[in-house]
């Protein structure tokens, strides 16, 4: 269906993370979204502002999965005001599918590696496994024989590894893997350091964070941190390096709040500034807060993930590397469990249940000819290979298929 007016569908109630409750949320989101481009939420749709697709077959895929959100947190009435631009300023612009599906594992490393390769993955749940079949990585850069510079992984998820950037495929591998990067475990080094020294009160100033994280860059072996960038060595990459101590600036000095994904976001955006890849995937995860207990702070972790996600889209346009070629993805990695289950509710993301498995999924930038809500399911393995297509790279086998609403 297209975004046009959905005003009609009914007003229903609907019981927090409850397994029954897809339907409800549904009407709910479709009358959102009518009354979104009805303009009667916004002064205007946004429709109109989209950047035209160039004509150079430079194409880029940037892919923001976020941890584990559930819709009764997302996209059901009470949890639309945690979304506020995914609904107001994306959605208008957007291809949207109501049902994206993870029917694999829902552990970090197996569902990240099943969106990235076409695959259902089962390997260690702790990324000591490498996925089994070719990353999205691997099949662009030896179809297109591009550089590592042009695949990028910038992670918070301390689930990932580096083995996440690269397959344990036959013919493939790390020769055509991509960087994986991962800012949180720099903070993470830091903080660990500073107890160490005696140092806790310079966590707490951030002129003092900033010499924190610039020490913990310089002081460790890089690889200590988990991170694989330009075939691994002794020390970090100068081309790198720079961008990084650019973002660390910027994330200090910029006031906001200092949480992994804000992080990952400021060293996401000097990659794009600095290297411009093609393939560019960014995983946030402060929602998974919520192992902790912490409802407030899953729900904090939504809403950064909605605002950052709605800034690498500016960036996006801003920047005459991306603008008009650029396609972006955005979806959950899976939800969380339903509230009074045996696991803890939105603690956990384990339960065989649709509150966990069934998610969904945005798409805007150059492949998408028009906002529209799909209402089929599709399947996070689907992600895969309409990104290779768009990419113009032959994709190999998988158990996913093309989605036939992005433009090639």
């Amino acid at each position: 269906m297209e975004i046009e007016n959905p005003v009609d569908a009914p007003d229903t109630t609907y019981a927090s993370g409850s397994s029954n409750s897809i339907d409800e949320s549904r009407r709910t989101f479709l009358r959102a979204a009518g009354l979104l481009v009805a303009g009667l939420v916004l002064p205007q749709s946004r429709a109109d502002q989209r950047s035209l697709p160039t004509s150079t077959s430079e194409q880029k895929v940037i892919l923001v999965v976020i941890g584990g959100v559930r819709r009764a947190e997302s996209f059901s009435r009470e949890g639309l005001e945690n979304i506020p631009h995914l609904i107001q300023d994306l959605l208008p612009l957007s291809l949207f599918y109501t049902h994206a599906r993870n029917d694999g594992v829902t552990a970090h490393f197996n569902a990240i590696s099943s969106i990235l390769t076409g695959n259902w993955q089962r390997v260690d749940d702790w990324g000591k496994l490498a996925p089994t079949t070719p990353t999205l990585f691997e099949q662009f850069r030896k179809a297109s024989r591009a550089g590592r510079s042009d695949t990028w992984v910038v992670a918070s998820n301390k689930a990932l590894t580096s083995l996440i950037g690269a397959s344990s495929a036959t013919g493939f591998g790390p020769e055509y893997g991509a960087n994986v990067v991962f800012p949180k475990q720099l903070m993470l080094t830091a903080v660990e350091e500073a107890l160490r020294s005696g140092r806790t009160a310079n966590m707490a100033d951030r002129v003092k964070v900033e010499a924190e994280l610039q020490n913990a860059l310089e002081g460790s072996n890089f690889e200590g941190l988990g991170w694989n960038v330009f075939d691994a060595a002794a020390q970090l990459d100068p081309r790198v390096e720079g961008s990084i101590k650019t973002a660390i600036a910027n994330f200090v000095r910029g006031g906001g709040p200092t949480s992994g994904d804000e992080l990952t976001f400021f060293m996401t955006r000097e990659v794009m500034r600095k290297f411009a890849p093609r393939v560019l995937t960014v995983a946030f995860s402060d929602v998974e807060a919520a192992h902790f207990g912490s409802y407030s702070l899953h729900v904090a972790g939504i809403r950064t993930a909605d605002r950052l996600a709605y800034q690498l889209w500016q960036e996006v346009e801003l920047n005459p590397d991306y603008r008009g070629k650029t396609t972006m993805v955005i979806l959950p990695e899976f939800g969380r469990d339903p509230d009074g289950s045996s696991t803890n509710g939105f603690f956990n993301h384990r339960a065989n249940e649709d509150s966990t498995r069934d998610t969904w999924m945005m798409a805007l930038g150059a492949a998408i000819d028009k906002p529209q809500i799909i209402e089929r399911p599709i399947r996070h393995i689907d992600v895969c290979p309409t990104l290779t297509q768009i990419l113009d790279c032959r994709g190999i086998e998988s158990q996913g298929a093309r989605l036939p609403e992005f433009r090639a």
